[in-house]
This record gives structure tokens, C-alpha cells and sequence, in this order.
């Protein structure tokens, strides 16, 4: 049970520094952005230390990521069971045209080619 917290909150780690370098951002600049200090920062990401719920908020906040998917990481949250249709989502925005929500969904799935999830010509929705 315990070597399975301490992965969860290497995972935690890992993956906050994963966004971080995506993001482009020094150790320094997230721990100000998210108002946490620079050492703090640096044992997060090394697993060493594990953040409550609200320092894991502050954290996605300043990586423009959403805040549940560190407490599901983190095992605050569990992950979601239900089947999420991203389409559909996206068909019953209300703040697009039709248009973007066809442009939008072919962009989706472009992604998903590429990532090995749609074959070529398929796509994720007869519509």
C-alpha cells in the first residue's frame, strides 16, 4: 500500500514537471506563478514532498491545467468510470458555430490518427 501512494506522488511529481517543461517554465517561474516557493516546487516534483488538495489547485491553476486531473494522479479523486464522449461535448456547446464544432471535431480526430487511436479515414463520429 505505501509503495503504491509514494508512485502515485512520483507520478504526481513527474507530471507536473512534464507540463512545466511543455509550458516552457523554470522550476522558479511556476513556483511564483503558483505562489508556492522554489524549493517546495523542486520536492514536489521529486516525490518528496505531497501537496495538499489546494497547492495541487494553485499549481494547475499556474499550468493552465485542470486541478482534477493532479487529484486523480495524486489519488485524491478517483478517475472517472463513465465513458466521456468528447463529440458530443463539443456538439452541444452552445458558444460555437456549427462550423468551429465541425472544425473542432476534425481536429480531434486528426490528433487521434496520429496518436494510433483512429485508423486513416476513420473517424470518432458518423456525423
Amino acid at each position: 500500500m505505501k509503495d503504491e501512494i509514494d508512485r502515485r506522488w512520483d507520478d504526481v511529481g513527474e507530471f507536473i514537471r512534464e507540463q512545466r517543461n511543455l509550458g516552457e517554465l523554470s522550476l522558479r517561474r511556476l513556483s511564483e506563478m503558483a505562489g508556492i516557493s522554489n524549493p517546495y516546487l523542486s520536492q514536489i516534483e521529486r516525490g518528496l514532498r505531497r501537496p495538499s488538495a489546494e497547492i495541487l489547485q494553485q499549481i494547475a491553476r499556474a499550468l493552465q491545467i485542470s486541478a482534477e486531473t493532479l487529484y486523480v494522479r495524486a489519488g485524491i479523486l478517483d478517475e472517472p468510470t463513465g465513458v466521456f464522449d468528447l463529440v458530443a461535448e463539443i456538439r452541444r456547446d452552445p458558444h460555437m458555430t456549427e462550423e468551429q464544432k465541425k472544425t473542432l471535431v476534425r481536429i480531434y480526430d486528426s490528433f487521434r490518427r496520429e496518436n494510433g487511436d483512429l485508423a486513416p479515414g476513420e473517424a470518432s463520429t458518423d456525423g
